[in-house]
């Protein structure tokens, strides 16, 4: 009887504890464990180590993952496999691989991401886990309005760049008055205004995105630029709903200056006398791409000792380019090739009668060289009747935000 008061003794303390124990659990706050996040790349890698590795020039995708235990067969699957998606040949040099693996006794690469130098915004991840699968992936942009007006100070890029503006900006708005605007011949007494997207990924500055509105005055002429994404083929227009595109370009290269105008009697210092010099020079570096100013066909595609390397082209019944003293003509120009504006078509150099780096760039209208600086040429065509009326009113709406130009300001 005894034994048996014992027992039912020890069964209730058991009890009373259990009770007790499960009570207590009930006040405890309840601590949930936080929910792992993907890193920058939409990746779970929280127990992996990451290195980030520049490629230098010449290096291989092996001289970078070898060292890291990826095995020759591993790295010929990967060609294999990227070959359609991102070719390892467009691996280039100052571009970065993440590097994420695994580390029990030896190091075991889970993916690497790739990533250019230039665009914070695209990547490629390879993913190395089970079978190969590579794909490429873009950051979320936040897109803001920014505004930027001034006087030419240089050049276009040095007085943005003096503003701690991207040159990417110029480049832009280089592009979108290709066909108005020398910004070869740009003077003191110049001013712009433009209005344009400013892109961010993770809260930092990611690059110029498109130029929304622009008026640019050379003398007292305006030249106004609108973005409008409704007529096909055509993005901008001026003030009265005309493309800014043209017929040429105003000139063939970029990035130069004119080191020696058209002119019917110049000094030639090869030849040590006055000639007439029925071209237009650009100076600049040896390598800058050539573009040819409109659509046509190649007539030329040679050499001579006088012009040195140089391309001919017909662009219609009535007007005909030339470009001189090429380091080398562009791949896959020749006679007979169709070419459409804006190609490069070969590189600057010093080939032929030339004492340095430059093109000559001629031009003939209705069999007559001519100075095409002083060429008018009718724009491509205006914004359809359709979309008239959209058009002229966001125009107005990006008008009043345009005046006045202002003498210096960067404002969001």
């Amino acid at each position: 009887m005894q034994n048996k008061f014992l027992i039912f003794t020890r069964l209730l303390l058991i009890i009373s504890i259990t009770l007790i124990s499960i009570s207590c659990k009930k006040d405890e706050p309840v601590v949930q464990k936080e929910a792992v996040k993907p890193n920058q790349f939409g990746l779970f890698v929280e127990n992996l180590i990451e290195v980030k590795d520049t490629i230098e020039s010449g290096q291989t995708l092996s001289d970078i993952l070898m060292p890291h235990q990826v095995s020759l067969v591993k790295i010929h699957e990967l060609e294999k496999a990227a070959k359609n998606i991102f070719p390892l040949r467009n691996f280039r040099a100052d571009d970065e691989l993440h590097i994420y693996a695994s580390w029990d006794s030896v190091e075991t690469v889970k993916y690497f991401v790739y990533t250019w130098r230039n665009n914070p915004v695209d990547y490629v991840v390879f993913d190395l886990r089970d079978s190969i699968n590579i794909y490429k992936k873009s950051k979320p942009v936040t897109i803001t309005q920014l505004e930027v007006s001034g006087k030419i100070t240089n050049s276009l890029s040095k007085t943005l760049n003096d503003k701690n503006i991207p040159n990417a900006l110029s480049e832009r708005m280089e592009d979108v008055y290709a066909w108005q605007i020398d910004f070869f011949r740009l003077q003191p007494t110049d001013s712009f205004k433009v209005i344009y997207e400013q892109l961010h990924v993770e809260g930092e500055p990611a690059g110029v995105g498109k130029i929304l509105s622009a008026n640019f005055i050379t003398g007292k002429e305006n030249h106004y630029a609108f973005y409008f994404d409704k007529e096909k083929g055509e993005q901008y227009f001026d003030e009265k709903g005309n493309s800014l595109k043209r017929l040429f370009l105003k000139a063939p290269l970029k990035y130069s200056r004119i080191s020696s105008k058209f002119s019917m009697s110049r000094y030639h210092p090869i030849l040590h006398r006055s000639k007439a010099h029925l071209g237009t020079d650009y100076a600049a570096p040896a390598g800058t791409p050539i573009m040819t100013v409109g659509t046509g066909v190649v007539l030329e595609a040679a050499y001579t000792s006088g012009n040195g390397n140089y391309v001919k082209i017909r662009h219609n019944a009535t007007y005909t380019t030339q470009y001189l003293h090429m380091s080398r003509i562009a791949k896959g120009i020749r006679r007979g090739v169709s070419v459409t504006q804006g190609q490069i078509i070969g590189y600057v150099g010093s080939t032929g009668l030339a004492t340095g780096p430059h093109v000559c760039f001629r031009f003939w209208k209705n069999g007559r060289q001519v100075n095409p600086l002083r060429e008018k040429y009718q724009s491509s065509g205006p914004v359809s009747r359709a979309n008239k009326n959209e058009f002229m009113s966001e125009m107005n709406e990006w008008m009043k935000k345009l005046e006045p130009v202002e003498s210096a300001s960067v404002t969001p």
